[in-house]
């Protein structure tokens, strides 16, 4: 959606959530991307929050009426939490609760991050599980795409913006405050652990360059300097264990 269409279909799905739940509604939070402003245009995830004082199946079939034009608009379903358990369930989901506290924008009222607290020990665990299976994942996925320059451009670019997510939580382990984009974030974590930092430029540079060309043994060459450095930064993530 164009910015302005943001602001507009985000007022007014606000404005339909509040009809369709009344004081039941606690809280409507974007976050993620387009809530740093680390987004393109034509393909903007509006990641939404919402937090409901109680959750019953009736309440959410009141939410289907506002998210009819909201999925016509190509946007992802929200989340739906109660107030308590945001609480709850901050021990479960360190980095998501991160991620979202980190960049995100209260749409309506109360800001539910303001009294989570995040503990280091579950953020280091949740980190180095989520690195570890994008890696399993990554190394499965290589297979069937490593004959093919388009598959494997694309690979490598999705693989990243999802590691670098994962990238804030590291900075985070190490009392970094981590940037608000993906791409900073990447270079922090290069400079903070000493990583090579030739592979993730180039594969930013495919990002924003469909017409980079690439042979097939350059872009072999360039995940192998990848998947070297994720593994690298697993390494870091599990010696943290005996700190």
């Amino acid at each position: 959606m164009p910015k302005k269409m943001d602001a507009i279909a985000l007022t007014n799905l606000v404005d339909e959530l509040r009809t369709a739940h009344g004081e039941n509604l606690a809280s409507v939070v974007l976050y993620g991307s387009a809530a740093a402003g680390d987004h393109t245009g034509l393909r903007s995830d509006h990641n939404l929050l919402i937090a409901l004082k109680r959750i019953t199946s009736e309440d959410l079939r009141l939410s289907l009426a506002p998210m009819r034009e909201w999925q016509r608009l190509g946007q992802p379903m929200p989340v739906y939490f109660t107030v308590e358990e945001l609480n709850d369930a901050a021990d479960v989901f360190p980095i998501e609760f991160l991620q979202m506290e980190q960049a995100r924008k209260v749409l309506y009222g109360r800001d539910p991050f303001e009294f989570i607290k995040i503990s280091r020990a579950n953020l280091r665990h949740q980190t180095e599980y989520e690195l570890r299976t994008k890696l399993i994942q990554l190394r499965r996925l290589y297979i069937p795409a490593s004959t093919s320059i388009e598959k494997l451009s694309s690979l490598m670019s999705a693989s990243l913006a999802s590691f670098a997510a994962l990238f804030r939580a590291v900075l985070i382990l190490h009392r970094q405050e981590p940037p608000i984009t993906k791409p900073d974030t990447v270079r922090a974590t290069v400079r903070l652990l000493e990583l090579d930092a030739s592979p993730f430029e180039r594969i930013f540079e495919l990002r924003a360059n469909d017409r980079l060309s690439l042979t097939e043994t350059e872009a072999n060459k360039v995940f192998a300097a990848y998947l070297t450095q994720i593994e690298r930064v697993i390494e870091v993530v599990d010696r943290l264990k005996s700190e």
